[in-house]
């Protein structure tokens, strides 16, 4: 059973089951959807569940499965090659018609939201009917993943997005439970005490006067001095100093011998844990005891979420000891081991690779199969592979494990090459990369005028190729893990567990710590599904972890 739903004012909303149900109008929608989704749980056409479904939570209504219009439009707009037009309801009925798309409206502000589901009514052009308009972009939808060479994939792709943002809806609904007392100690103990406006923590200026007195610049003029917030101005200092540093990096400072590098390393950190961790960033996100992500579903081009300005998914270790569970709760923490290289074993059919990922340590089994049991250079070989890497001794470790498992490694470089051509490259379900830019195809296809040209033109062509040879990797991990997330949320549907977080191969449950146990079996169950979902008939172990503690800073 399918329903389309149009929401109206002041909680008000108008009805369709599909395919030919009359329309019915509703004047308490969210009491209309939890009476249905009692009785029938059917699949809901939302034009956004980003935009609905957090009124439909609010309201207590949760529901168990959707269709999203404008995530599949996005979906199905990337694989026909054509990414950046409109992906909402307006936009994709216009296309129906042939009339001119309008641009999709900036994200909704849900503390500024006025009323009831007024963020999920948007207009559509030409005076078109919403729940018309909504029906026939559904039906249209339908079609053309019908028309794609995989049709299964793609539909589970889409029910895997779409069951993503419903889960991601629940996520910050529920919130993840986060001490901001513990945030704010562990502040103090890092930085000192909270700075006043425009100043730095006593321990950043600390760490600042060290790499002055280090540069030898104490007394010097103002246009001397080194400012380490200014990546510029440290190449400058180190220049001065004799010593030519292509940027202030932290990888490319660790390389230099120099009584700077060590204050300079230490200030990097801490400033980033002061700018996108600090306390305005806790007294902006964190209400009530729990840290409410906005959480942006397909985000990235490859399938993976990106937020809205509270860097979720950069969360650094240091803070994870401020997410605890409530009294009586645990933390059921999930991660799955070495993704990616197992999704390349079940993508190629590498039979070789695929028993090496029998154990939780690929890297280790790995280097025994082909690296004299070197677990870094079997790392090396391997993110070589995927990313294409080949200076240092990444090149002779990469032809190592090309005469080991050609069919892992001729599967990445077959995108690579794909890439460099400037076609399109696919996840597992479909996902698809973006193409290059018309300046890029201007770059690669035009004769070369001189060896300069020439040379300039294979650069660009290559680094798109590496990208081409990574995203069929990233965005079929994604698929898996999306699956899993999806597969999960319906196992866990009834019970009194909450998904709280996820971020790329890593789920979060919160759940009374009587539950932990099943929650544990149901993550372990979930991989399992999304593996038979997604690479049928594989041989490759996909191991998710799942990890039982009270603090996160725990799980690891």
């Amino acid at each position: 059973m399918q329903v389309v739903v149009a929401p109206g004012a002041e909680g008000t909303g108008r009805v369709r089951v599909l395919p030919s149900g009359p329309e019915t109008a509703v004047g308490d929608l969210a009491g209309w959807v939890a009476a249905t989704e009692a009785r029938h749980s059917p699949r809901w056409v939302l034009p956004s569940a980003d935009a609905l479904y957090p009124d439909l939570l609010a309201a207590g209504v949760p529901v168990a499965r959707c269709h999203d219009l404008e995530l599949t439009e996005a979906i199905l707009l990337a694989f026909a090659g054509t990414p950046k037009r409109p992906r909402n309801l307006a936009a994709a009925w216009a296309r129906l018609h042939g009339l001119a798309e309008p641009d999709d409206p900036p994200p909704t502000s849900r503390g500024d939201q006025p009323a009831l589901f007024e963020a999920a009514r948007e207009p559509v052009p030409a005076g078109a009917d919403p729940l018309e308009a909504a029906a026939a972009v559904y039906a249209d939808q339908l079609r053309r993943i019908d028309d794609t060479p995989h049709p299964d994939r793609l539909r589970l792709l889409v029910a895997a997005e779409s069951a993503a943002a419903l889960a991601a809806a629940e996520m910050r609904h529920h919130g993840l439970p986060w001490h901001a007392d513990v945030h704010a100690a562990l502040l103090t103990e890092l930085l000192g005490p909270r700075p006043s406006p425009g100043a730095r923590p006593k321990v950043l200026a600390g760490l600042a006067e060290e790499i002055t007195v280090a540069f030898g610049l104490v007394g010097a003029p103002e246009s001397r001095q080194v400012n380490p917030d200014n990546p510029a101005s440290v190449v400058r200092a180190f220049g001065r100093a004799g010593i030519e540093v292509p940027s202030s990096r932290a990888h490319v400072l660790r390389e230099v011998d120099h009584p700077a590098v060590e204050p300079l390393l230490r200030y990097k950190e801490l400033a980033r844990l002061w700018v996108a961790n600090g306390w305005s960033w806790l007294e902006t996100w964190v209400h009530g005891g729990r840290f409410r992500p906005e959480f942006v579903v397909g985000g990235v081009v490859s399938g993976r979420w990106a937020t809205r300005g509270n860097a979720a998914l950069q969360l650094p270790r240091a803070l994870r000891t401020a997410v605890r569970a409530d009294p009586g709760w645990s933390l059921v923490v999930a991660d799955a081991a070495q993704l990616e290289p197992r999704v390349l074993a079940a993508l190629s059919g590498d039979r070789g690779l695929a028993e090496v990922s029998a154990g939780v340590d690929l890297y280790a089994r790995l280097a025994d199969e082909a690296f004299g049991g070197d677990r870094q250079q079997a790392k090396i070989a391997m993110l070589s592979a995927m990313y294409g890497g080949t200076s240092g001794s990444a090149g002779a470790l990469l032809a190592t494990l090309r005469k080991r498992f050609p069919g892992a490694v001729g599967y990445v470089e077959q995108a690579a090459r794909a890439g460099e051509e400037g076609r399109l490259v696919r996840s597992r379900l479909g996902r698809t990369s973006p193409p290059p830019s018309e300046g890029w195809r201007a770059i690669t296809g035009a004769a070369a005028a001189d060896e300069g040209a020439e040379r300039r033109s294979r650069r660009v062509a290559r680094d798109w190729g590496r990208f081409t040879r990574n995203f069929v990797v990233q965005a079929s991990a994604a698929d898996w893990a999306l699956t899993v997330l999806a597969t999960l949320r319906r196992r866990l549907a009834g019970t009194e567990a909450q998904l709280v977080f996820f971020q790329h191969d890593e789920v979060l449950v919160h759940c009374p710590a009587a539950l932990a146990p099943r929650v544990s079996a149901e993550v372990a169950a979930a991989a399992e599904e999304a593996t038979r979902l997604v690479f049928p008939g594989t041989l490759v172990n996909f191991p998710l972890q799942a990890t039982t503690v009270a603090t996160y800073a725990d799980a690891k």
